[in-house]
């Protein structure tokens, strides 16, 4: 193991604004406090929530690092006090942070890192922790999806949209989704969608409506939020759930709750960021107890956009805004 510097280098925001704000920095190798470790980054996963915290719209939760980054691998430099025996130094993980992946080190509750996947890079294992976490602590714990159901996943090719697709197929559920691109809706069977569903040249709603019926839908992963509600509404069937975990389209929206009552369903959502660390330590064990043997069974696999190296950060979010890419985009040290 190399020597721990003193100083790093880490993306900053000179300002809240557009790409062009994020520059490289240099700051203090920060300190793993008890219960934590120090983990040297080998690569960072870009999430949509980093554009909203670019833009000064998403700060971080109090206490946590002000440098962007929710998820990152790479390999343990130094354990703090307090911790237990799992994790030494030179182990490789991957982990969920509340900040600091666009750095090359980072201190992380040592309960939110994960041993990387059978089969999968270290590099490449930066691409799991949000979007796996996210799709476990919406879908599955609590369970909301059961074999045989019938689910819509909306952004079907999104980092959350390709590991929500393959969990649900790989826990015996029928999916359908939505994507921008006829060429998007093609990834999207490929990775085992039955249904997928351009929603900029056909109309998505009635399309899903078509495949479930006369069942309807029994569980709904939503990013848009705003005026899709009522048509999700319109689509589940009785005792449906539908779960929010972001609102492109706007997070106000107008029920009739007569639907909701007649078919009992239930209308749920979560953030990740904000959850205590026993909470994300919880999920992080979930997720490597259930779906670690799935990456190793090729059940699940990374889809990977495109690979940054830091000092791209701002061509990373130019990328992402875009709306282009497929999977997951990553910034490598």
């Amino acid at each position: 193991m190399s020597a721990i510097p003193e100083l790093m280098r880490c993306i900053d925001i000179a300002a809240p604004g557009g790409p062009e704000v994020l520059h490289i920095a240099s700051r203090p190798v920060p300190r793993p406090g008890s219960g934590e470790v120090l983990v040297r980054t080998r690569a960072a996963g870009i999430n949509r929530a980093d554009l909203l915290q670019r833009q000064g719209h998403y700060p971080p939760p109090p206490g946590a690092s002000p440098i962007l980054g929710m998820e990152l691998s790479g390999t343990i430099a130094e354990v703090g006090a307090g911790t237990t025996s799992r994790w030494q130094a030179g182990d490789e993980v991957c982990a969920l942070l509340a900040g600091g992946g666009y750095a090359e080190y980072c201190a992380v509750p040592e309960g939110q890192c994960m041993a990387v996947p059978p089969g999968v890079s270290i590099r490449d294992a930066a691409a799991i922790p949000e979007a796996a976490i996210t799709v476990w602590a919406n879908l599955f714990e609590p369970r909301r999806l059961f074999p045989d159901n019938l689910v819509l996943v909306q952004g079907g090719s999104s980092g959350i949209g390709v590991m929500a697709i393959q969990m649900a197929r790989a826990f015996g559920a029928r999916v359908a989704t939505t994507a921008g691109t006829d060429q998007k809706c093609g990834f999207c069977l490929g990775l085992g969608a039955e249904v997928a569903v351009n929603y900029r040249t056909q109309d998505w709603a009635a399309e899903v409506a078509r495949w479930a019926h006369p069942h309807g839908v029994d569980a709904i992963l939503d990013m848009i939020g705003g005026d899709y509600f009522p048509k999700h509404i319109d689509l589940l069937a009785m005792g449906g759930r539908l779960v929010h975990i972001a609102t492109s389209h706007g997070s106000q929206v107008t029920a009739d709750l007569r639907s909701i009552m007649m078919k009992r369903l239930l209308i749920t959502g979560s953030t990740l960021r904000s959850r205590s660390v026993a909470e994300k330590s919880s999920l992080a064990r979930g997720v490597e107890e259930e779906l670690w043997p799935l990456f190793a069974s090729g059940h699940l696999r990374l889809v990977i956009d495109s690979a940054f190296p830091l000092e791209k950060a701002a061509d990373a979010h130019r990328l992402m805004e875009s709306g282009t890419h497929t999977g997951k985009i990553i910034l490598e040290m």
